[in-house]
């Protein structure tokens, strides 16, 4: 059975190499008419890399789920090959171009997951280490506010950086050590929060005393916003929560009580800080002129929005079409550039990518016994799920735009090394789960 997964992988690996160096040569083709061997050759690179990270897990992880790393490989290059495609159109397609950036970010996410994979022989050593993941994630999320470490960039603080030689988003980082703590933490207090409480409307709510830890991280949700002025990031951590409460203790009055808090704190942002309203001016009224044409108004999403119009069912083809027109194309808004590019049916396919990728995480989660994998398990699948939900629903227009990175395929180098660090992890969760289905962890 090992070697069969093992091998299943290895075919859907070729494939995915074949898909990512096919995109490059038709960008290339649409968009200069001739083939570039040198970042092809870059491409080949970073397959043999992911191929290096396939033979490891035939020694160290052989029952691992054999979907996870096809699915990653792809989706990372098909955000290269669309990074390269707008480098061709800004006339900036050299060494020093945002897709050879982005393949060296690669190159160090799938060493960074090849090490978490070696590292971490069991997913449940981390249940040891609860709360220095929560002080560790504490640590991360503060490290931007410190002077002469933090920057501001498109009006949020959540990077840290020396000049602009290097700089990362420590959040990213923060998010799977947050899904570490939260796991451990429900575990060991899941009895207290989900049989006690009182009855109303068919839910049994809980009680006042138990509202702690829900109402600690809706406020640390509500200080991002406040003091890092990021929407985008608030609304993951609060939902990352939220849903694992929901899963450890099945009860929907969580639920219930985390969205009246969530909407509650939403309407009183919009109506105290500029920047949360803007971006609902923005989401309610984009196509007013006054908005469009207004400092930070709504002529990123028009664009956008143009763009995947202009894309229809099939695309404009790879190479061909015009996504330099809407600002910032290689990272927040790489969903428009690929819409009109690949079409409506290219974006389906990338979704369906997504929906397997955490659809599979899910699976992993629920298929083992042990409490704290289930939670882990369902964390970092959902921390995926709702992050293309955020950044796909803001390029759309259905919710308001938040300013999020798009799971491997957008430009930045701390996205792509946390995402991958997820891979990793939840391809030890679904070895250990294989080989150890009964062992049973009990807070």
């Amino acid at each position: 059975m090992p070697q069969k997964l093992r091998n299943l992988e290895l075919g859907l690996l070729i494939v995915a190499c074949v898909i990512n160096a096919g995109a490059i040569v038709l960008v290339q083709l649409g968009a200069l008419g001739r083939v570039d061997t040198q970042l092809v050759l870059l491409g080949a690179g970073l397959s043999a890399l992911v191929f290096g990270l396939h033979i490891a897990m035939r020694f160290v992880a052989r029952d691992a789920d054999p979907f996870l790393l096809p699915i990653a490989t792809v989706l990372n290059g098909l955000g290269i090959a669309m990074i390269y495609r707008i480098d061709i159109a800004y006339g900036d397609a050299g060494w020093d171009s945002a897709a050879v950036r982005q393949i060296v970010w690669s190159v160090i996410a799938i060493a960074a997951a090849l090490a978490t994979i070696l590292l971490i022989r069991n997913h449940r050593m981390l249940f040891r280490y609860t709360y220095l993941s929560g002080l560790i994630a504490i640590v991360l999320l503060l490290l931007p506010l410190v002077p002469g470490l933090g920057q501001t960039r498109g009006g949020a603080r959540v990077w840290i950086g020396i000049g602009d030689l290097v700089t990362f988003q420590p959040g990213e980082i923060a998010k799977i050590a947050l899904a570490v703590f939260f796991a451990g933490y429900l575990v060991r207090n899941r009895d207290s929060l989900s049989m006690v409480g009182r009855t109303f409307l068919g839910m049994r709510f809980p009680r006042g005393r138990d509202l702690g830890p829900l109402l600690v991280v809706w406020a640390l949700s509500m200080a991002v916003i406040v003091f890092q002025r990021d929407l985008g990031t608030a609304l993951l951590y609060f939902g990352l929560f939220l849903v694992m409460l929901y899963v450890a203790t099945s009860r929907l009055s969580w639920v219930v009580l985390g969205l009246s808090l969530f909407f509650a704190g939403a309407i009183i942002a919009s109506q105290t800080l500029d920047y949360v309203n803007g971006r609902f001016q923005n989401w309610l009224n984009a196509f007013d002129p006054a908005v469009y044409d207004a400092q930070g108004g709504s002529f990123q999403l028009v664009q956008g929005l143009f763009g995947l119009a202009n894309g229809g069912l099939i695309g404009t083809g790879l190479g061909q079409g015009r996504p330099d027109l809407t600002p910032v194309p290689q990272s927040d808004y790489i969903i428009a550039s690929l819409g009109e590019e690949l079409g409506l049916a290219g974006l389906f396919a990338i979704l369906a990518l997504y929906v397997l990728f955490v659809a599979r995480g899910f699976r992993i989660g629920f298929a083992g016994q042990d409490d704290f994998g289930k939670l882990l398990g369902v964390g970092l699948s959902f921390v995926v799920a709702l992050q293309v939900f955020i950044v796909v629903g803001g390029v759309t227009r259905v919710i308001p735009l938040t300013g999020l990175t798009t799971p491997f395929l957008a430009a930045g180098g701390s996205s792509l090394v946390a995402n991958w660090i997820i891979v990793a992890l939840l391809l030890r969760l679904s070895d250990t789960v294989r080989n150890h289905p009964r062992l049973v962890i009990d807070g």
